[in-house]
């Protein structure tokens, strides 16, 4: 599992003469970055198909699609991102179009247009890839109740796409609800990927979220899980965060990343650059502890499947 333990970070005082904590972070994120300038990570062929959702608004639900996209992408893996949110914003970040005339992924859901057809390659990398969302999608939810097959139309799109071309990673950011788009997430992927921020109320409507994950596994998806938490948000200064990451990880010890996001003003401006903090500045805490995270889902998923 990749991780930085204690033991393996610098001591501040060797690169900068003193110890201080900025002195102490500084030295931290830089044997960081050196060890993700080590990692290589094989894939193995076999797609993962995984629905970023959360309920809960604000929570880095959508930044954290994006980011551990371009991370992934960084280490080689060919990633698709479906935005299925009305709001595009995924497509924002991935600095691919998306005005009212572009198709997407609202024509894939009722018109039944290939995916192959609305998929664009971002400008970030060569590996990275999005079916982009537009405003006519906030219809999609009325629309959908009337089509045949409503809760399978993004599944069979994609069953459709990947077997003229395969990816690693497919990315579907849900809309904060749990409506027609989000259930058609839920059916097409494996793995459910939730967000979680370290702040009050963290826990706030996952009770919810579980129940529909367990009535998509009972109904229409029996091999949908859940994989993997992120806790995002983290300051590390105030005794909230750190409880809120204790309560979580007591709850779901198996499915919670050992790294964590913190609070970064890069992250928060990168969306406004049409850019992921990857791109925008890769060498920012915000930047680095995506890429840990992305390198840890991804030898997570190794680990387990070498065990089975």
């Amino acid at each position: 599992m990749f991780h930085v333990k204690q033991s393996e970070k610098a001591s501040p005082k060797d690169s900068f003469g003193m110890d201080t904590p900025l002195a102490r972070e500084l030295a931290d994120l830089s044997a960081r970055r050196r060890v993700l300038e080590e990692v290589k990570v094989d894939f193995s062929g076999e797609t993962r198909v995984l629905t970023v959702s959360n309920q809960k608004g604000g929570v880095g639900k959508t930044t954290s699609a994006v980011n551990i996209a371009s991370a992934l992408a960084g280490l080689g893996a060919k990633v698709l991102v479906i935005d299925l949110d009305p709001q595009g914003n995924a497509s924002t970040a991935l600095g691919v179009p998306h005005n009212a005339d572009t198709p997407s992924v609202y024509d894939v859901l009722i018109d039944e247009l290939p995916l192959a057809d609305i998929v664009q390659q971002s400008p970030e990398d060569e590996n990275l890839f999005c079916a982009p969302s537009t405003i006519h999608l906030a219809g999609a939810e009325i629309e959908l109740v009337a089509q045949v097959a409503r809760e399978h139309r993004l599944r069979r799109a994609l069953d459709d796409y990947l077997a003229t071309n395969p990816v690693d990673f497919v990315i579907i950011d849900c809309p904060p609800s749990l409506g027609l788009l989000t259930i058609n997430a839920f059916t097409a992927a494996r793995e459910v990927f939730i967000p979680i921020q370290c702040e009050y109320y963290a826990l706030e409507g996952l009770s919810q979220l579980l129940g529909s994950i367990q009535m998509i596994q009972k109904h229409l998806n029996p091999d949908l899980h859940l994989s993997t938490i992120l806790l995002t948000m983290f300051d590390g200064r105030t005794r909230l965060a750190q409880q809120v990451a204790e309560e979580v990880r007591t709850h779901f010890p198996e499915q919670v990343l050992d790294t964590v996001i913190p609070r970064s003003v890069r992250v928060s401006e990168a969306p406004s650059f049409g850019q992921t903090v990857i791109a925008y500045d890769g060498q920012s805490a915000g930047a680095v502890a995506y890429r840990e995270a992305a390198v840890e889902i991804a030898s997570r998923h190794a680990t387990q499947s070498k065990e089975k």
